[in-house]
């Protein structure tokens, strides 16, 4: 299992120490959650502050796009430094040529599903995807409660996506992910999780992480989990 710590929940005052804090906890992602006030009801933060965060650290920043029509955004994302983008299949009329966008600028490519968005749309967009990501809560805020529907969209999902030739596309949950119930999501089929709260509430990070790994010791990681694990920052050139 991969843990991808959503910043929104960490000490807006000292972003770049919480990066560094991670890093010396042994995490190796960190989830950037861009808000634009009208695909959801809350605002973020853009292109500057990812700029300046990807100059002090060597996380995979994961950037989710929680945005109306993302593909506007794709070429500013990549030169702040995002290493992979999710956009959401609500918010772009044409996701299948975003994602080969994504993937045209050398870029990890993700694909965002709100919790009442259907999963069989994924048949014909799983060649065109790295990652999935399904919602366990409606977007746009931290701290809300998981959707106890979201273990069975996790595993129709991985379904779809085995059945379609996306067999090597990891899926994300974001939203309400705990060590509580690390166990039963990887069982239902996901290999990454975000925790935003649970995580960043509960230090010191070193044994929070641990605390969400040691449910899942002796588990065989699946190939797309294999996969993602592999995949690495770009840096800033010195």
């Amino acid at each position: 299992m991969i843990l991808s710590p959503s910043l929104l929940s960490a000490d807006f005052s000292r972003l770049a120490e919480e990066l560094s804090a991670l890093e010396a906890a042994g995490l190796t992602w960190v989830h950037l959650d861009v808000m634009d006030g009208a695909f959801v009801p809350n605002i973020t933060f853009g292109p500057p502050v990812i700029a300046a965060l990807r100059r002090v650290s060597g996380l995979f920043f994961d950037v989710h796009l929680m945005v109306e029509d993302p593909a506007r955004y794709l070429e500013v994302f990549c030169e702040a430094g995002a290493d992979l983008l999710v956009i959401h299949a609500e918010a772009d009329r044409h996701p299948q040529r975003t994602l080969a966008a994504i993937r045209g600028m050398g870029r990890k490519a993700g694909l965002a599903l709100n919790p009442g968005t259907d999963v069989n749309a994924l048949r014909w967009l799983a060649a065109d995807m790295d990652l999935l990501l399904v919602m366990g809560v409606n977007p746009g805020f931290s701290g809300q409660s998981f959707l106890p529907g979201t273990y069975e969209k996790i595993r129709s999902a991985r379904r779809v996506l085995d059945e379609s030739g996306g067999a090597g596309v990891p899926i994300q949950m974001d939203g309400g992910a705990c060590p509580e119930n690390a166990a039963l999501l990887a069982e239902a089929g996901a290999d990454i999780l975000v925790s935003g709260s649970a995580f960043f509430g509960h230090k010191p990070y070193d044994q929070r992480l641990e605390a969400f790994l040691r449910p899942l010791a002796g588990r065989v990681a699946r190939p797309a989990l294999s996969a993602a694990a592999q995949w690495k920052a770009r840096l800033p050139r010195a």
